[in-house]
């Protein structure tokens, strides 16, 4: 008589299923030969659109938590599955290496077509083989034999999953800082751009603003996946396809042997709230694209391109604003950092965040327009970016003698800063407050700050004007579908 799957049989596939997932940690890292990867792509881009920006909207950053838990849960309970049919066939055939080494050739075929990588797959075949094997074997007459036989399976995969983590960590990515120099760039050239920075730097009460430049570790982060790609800039190129007359391919060294420029940019994230801090400055270092577009003798274009980056995202925007964009290789002095898009990524002057493409791989000059990776899920964030002031809770600073410095940051894209207005009476009556120096470049932030002498409970509002003379929006907004608006409101006590 064949014996069907017990509370046990569920307890061994769920052990085989955990460390399958643990094991393929352990020799992948968190990299994308992770099993969990695939699995997460595929979760990310069959989230329905509406999900997708009600997540952004209302949970933001912390979504990634959810689709990573989901992520997690069908690759231990697919390895699980296979676990469940080796212990029964085993069972049906009475063989029971037969039945584990079935489980092991599964998991490892499976995890070996779904991350591509076939002898790292081996990391969650063997622990499945192991715990399908085990949970196959007959069991003992005695319960506390049978309760010790468990105890010690769950003691052993306890150990393997400790071991397994402490493993995969070793194979984290290359660090954010790592010393080396900027291909084709002069050290003294983009140490002018830093101090041309700090000597327009306000002099802040608060030591917990950034300056005028962000530092690459507080510099914010955004992608398509929680997995960056890894691409070894030897191996990088760059192709410009579509409707143009000759395709061109430009290698890493090609690249960074054009003129070099280090520009001041500010990048202001699509999805982040009116008060969001994934507002960041940095100094880039890259060449022009303007060259490489003019190479290839567009015909036929839409006046559109699409950039797609290594990670499966794509954008697409006027092909009027690329001629001014940027192709970048260096951050801060360094090359750029993988997780900033390494080898090279694309800025787009005065344009949301969602633009700026990492990890850049083509660009195709398109004949009808088309809708990019947000757009296709409902985002219209492509334009110009929204006029903000920012007034973070590290902006709100009490001074020696009582009064209270207001200080924070405002962007309003390649349009400029003009000035930044403060109320302490919820808008009744407007100041106007001290701003930074403006950078030597047109997409860039200004500090302000503006102090005031508290005499009861102030509801504190602040908005910027930006160069055209256009005062920033009242209108209260989300996110969604086109980046937050509104005006920032802190209360304040005495």
């Amino acid at each position: 008589m064949i014996e069907r799957p017990t509370r046990t049989d569920a307890l061994f596939a769920a052990l085989a299923g955990i460390t399958g997932f643990v094991g393929s940690y352990a020799t992948a890292g968190y990299s994308r030969s992770f099993l969990m990867q695939p699995i997460d792509d595929f979760v990310i881009n069959s989230t329905p659109g509406a999900i997708s920006q009600w997540m952004i909207a209302n949970v933001g950053e912390e979504s990634h938590h959810f689709h990573r838990a989901l992520s997690v849960l069908i690759a231990v309970t697919l390895l699980g599955v296979i676990a469940i049919g080796g212990m029964t066939v085993a069972r049906r055939l009475d063989r029971r290496i037969l039945g584990s080494v079935l489980a092991g050739l599964v998991s490892w075929g499976l995890v070996a077509l779904l991350t591509g990588a076939p002898l790292l797959a081996l990391g969650a075949a063997v622990p499945v083989l192991a715990f399908t094997a085990i949970g196959a074997a007959p069991a003992p007459a005695a319960p506390d034999h049978r309760r010790r036989r468990v105890v010690a399976a769950s003691a052993g995969a306890l150990g393997f999953v400790g071991l397994g983590f402490v493993t995969g960590n070793t194979f984290a990515g290359p660090s954010l800082d790592t010393g080396d120099a900027v291909p084709g760039a002069s050290k003294a050239d983009i140490d002018q751009r830093f101090q041309e920075a700090r000597e327009r730097e306000l002099d802040l009460a608060s030591t917990e603003l950034p300056g005028l430049v962000s530092t690459i570790d507080e510099f914010f982060r955004t992608s398509i996946s929680g997995f960056d790609p890894t691409v070894e800039s030897e191996e990088w190129t760059l192709s410009v396809t579509g409707e143009v007359g000759t395709d061109a391919e430009l290698t890493y060294d090609e690249l960074t042997q054009m003129p070099v420029e280090h520009r001041l940019i500010t990048l202001r994230c699509v999805g982040e709230n009116l008060n969001g801090k994934k507002l960041d400055t940095a100094v880039w270092t890259g060449t022009p694209i303007r060259s490489l577009l003019d190479e290839v003798d567009p015909e036929g274009a839409c006046g559109c391109v699409m950039i797609y980056g290594e990670d499966g995202y794509y954008v697409q925007f006027p092909v009027e604003a690329l001629e001014d964009g940027f192709l970048a290789w260096g951050m801060n002095g360094q090359p750029l950092p993988r997780k900033n898009g390494h080898p090279v990524r694309v800025l787009v002057p005065g344009h949301w965040g969602e633009t700026n493409v990492k990890w850049i791989q083509e660009i195709e000059l398109l004949e009808e327009a088309e809708d990019g990776y947000w757009e296709e899920r409902g985002w219209e964030g492509t334009g110009p970016v929204n006029t903000v002031a920012k007034l973070w809770d590290e902006g709100v600073t009490r001074l020696d003698d009582g009064r209270v410095e207001l200080a924070g940051h405002a962007y309003a894209g390649t349009r400029g800063i003009d000035r930044v207005e403060v109320s302490t009476d919820a808008g009744e009556t407007w100041a106007e407050a001290e701003l930074s120096e403006p950078l030597p470049d047109e997409d860039v932030w200004r500090q302000y700050r503006y102090e005031f002498e508290p005499d009861d409970i102030h509801e504190v509002v602040v908005r910027a004007v930006d160069g055209e003379g256009t005062v920033q929006t009242e209108e209260q907004s989300g996110p969604a579908p086109s980046g937050a608006t509104g005006w920032v409101h802190k209360t304040v006590t005495e």
